[in-house]
């Protein structure tokens, strides 16, 4: 699914970007997060400016491997819990807005290009969602990773489906429903990371991965992405999740745990 058309994305290095850092060196292009005092939570149109930039590398044949990183101590918190609310901050992005809605689930799915995640901040939530959709994850082997959802009133839904790709069942459902946080060896184990070393090592290990897949075919990986994801989940099912996630969210429970984590107090549920 085409969210930009290939005009539209041909001036991405002459478009202001309020929420990401956009570099194109050597057949790489790498996605910033820049909204570090955010936590990098997912703005509505932050999500825009990654769908615009994903389909950027989707046309430009130069562009053979996307790296994605973040600013600041937190990779990743998930979702904008006030934008959520209906808050919603102001910016001053050039990014138009897309012709159809665009959920990070499908963004990896369709980029037919390898993804490197560079990890270097604590995760949350959907976060998971960037990390799940990645080839490659290398991350500091000193991080959390929390999953906190449903101690906000929500459940993780498009989430679980993303990690059910790289982890085993159970331990999906467990960590969705309990909420805990696993440290970067469990997150090894379980298959969410793929490299892990030390803070100072990171980005040497992005850099030599995506030299080497420089070395391959582009359209060899071109198309073998592109079968993959015919047996991978399909748009339908990510839509229905977002369904879902949206009826959490609007439930008198998701309301409750949205306003109290804002309020920094105990959520008292309804189950409503």
């Amino acid at each position: 699914m085409n969210h930009y058309t290939k005009e539209q994305v041909s001036n991405i290095h002459h478009e202001n970007f309020a929420f990401l850092i956009i570099e194109e060196v050597d057949h790489v292009l790498t996605i910033t997060l820049n909204r570090a005092a955010k936590k990098n939570a997912l703005h509505p149109k932050m999500i825009e400016e990654l769908g615009f930039a994903f389909q950027y590398a989707f046309f430009e044949k130069e562009v053979r491997v996307v790296i994605l990183k973040a600013k600041g101590n937190v990779f990743c918190a998930g979702g904008d819990l006030k934008a959520m609310r209906g808050m919603i901050e102001p910016h001053n992005s050039t990014i138009p807005d897309p012709n159809n809605k665009i959920l990070i689930g499908e963004l990896f799915n369709n980029v037919y290009k390898p993804v490197i995640t560079q990890v270097e901040g604590k995760v949350f939530a959907g976060g998971f969602l960037i990390l799940a959709g990645s080839h490659y994850v290398v991350a500091a082997d000193h991080l959390e990773f929390a999953m906190p959802e449903v101690k906000r009133g929500i459940f993780p839904m498009q989430v679980m489906a993303s990690l059910l790709t790289v982890m085993p069942r159970r331990k999906v459902i467990d960590w969705c429903i309990r909420g805990y946080t696993i440290s970067a060896n469990t997150a090894k184990d379980w298959g969410i990371i793929t490299h892990l070393t030390t803070k100072e090592y990171v980005e040497n290990k992005v850099t030599k991965i995506a030299n080497e897949l420089k070395e391959n075919s582009p359209k060899a990986i071109s198309l073998g992405l592109e079968a993959l994801k015919n047996i991978t989940p399909s748009e339908d099912q990510t839509k229905y999740l977002m369904g879902m996630l949206m009826q959490a969210i609007g439930s008198k429970d998701g309301q409750e745990g949205l306003k109290a984590f804002a309020e920094k107090r105990k959520a008292v549920w309804s189950g409503e």
